[in-house]
């Protein structure tokens, strides 16, 4: 493991780079304003999920395949930026907050949770989307291939390990900063007494920002090209 100054060093890091915000910060915060604290901070549990996959993946050696393949990651990278442009669009046309796809169980609600009807509850597909955002962006998976090893001291018995360990660290640290967004998303709008047609500039405006990082991701080289 790193010794103390370059741990706190690499927790200070990832800090402001979670604090940075990008798509998860619009998908959590999105779903707070909407939802509520509960709803975005399973937002969060979902994005957090994604990354602990991306984590094993990098630290078992299944990432830098990916990153080594252009084939592989050009199908992972248009699968994720498919998904981020249809997140985008179903953001973006939704009628009100509640239309949104997220909240198609909306009748559950109403009956108390998705049972044995089979009907996902509302919290459930906004944790699916959240995971799936993250585990099918190939960018996510270099961010730690090339982020994490700068703090693995070169020769390192067992780096697998050291890696794996840095990794869900950077991933918890990320989930109490997400966490956070949720909460003061949540804060806001009961605070301000965000009107319906400000949640729906909000819902507009993540979509469009998920339209946008589908484009870009779809328009990334592969690094095996380079």
């Amino acid at each position: 493991m790193p010794d103390a100054q370059h741990l706190l060093l690499f927790i200070g890091a990832g800090l402001l780079l979670n604090l940075t915000p990008g798509p998860d910060v619009f998908f959590i915060v999105s779903h707070a304003l909407r939802g509520g604290a509960r709803r975005g901070l399973v937002a969060a549990l979902g994005i957090a999920a994604g990354c602990c996959v991306h984590v094993v993946a990098a630290a078992v050696g299944v990432s830098a395949l990916v990153a080594a393949s252009a084939t592989a990651f050009s199908v992972l990278k248009w699968v994720g930026a498919a998904y981020l442009v249809y997140v985008g669009i179903t953001m973006l046309f939704a009628r009100k907050p509640t239309d949104a796809p997220d909240l198609i169980a909306a009748s559950a609600d109403a009956a108390g949770a998705a049972g044995p009807s089979g009907v996902e509850s509302p919290a459930a597909v906004v944790f699916r989307r959240g995971f799936l955002t993250n585990v099918l962006n190939p960018k996510v998976a270099l961010f730690f291939l090339a982020f994490v090893p700068q703090f693995i001291v070169a020769g390192t018995p067992h780096a697998w390990a050291v890696f794996l360990a840095l990794g869900l660290l950077f991933t918890f640290n990320g989930l109490a900063v997400c966490a956070g967004w949720a909460l003061a998303a949540a804060w806001a709008a009961r605070r301000a007494g965000f009107m319906r047609r400000g949640m729906q500039v909000m819902e507009r405006v993540a979509g469009a920002v998920f339209i946008a990082f589908g484009v870009r991701l779809a328009f990334t080289d592969s690094p095996a090209v380079r």
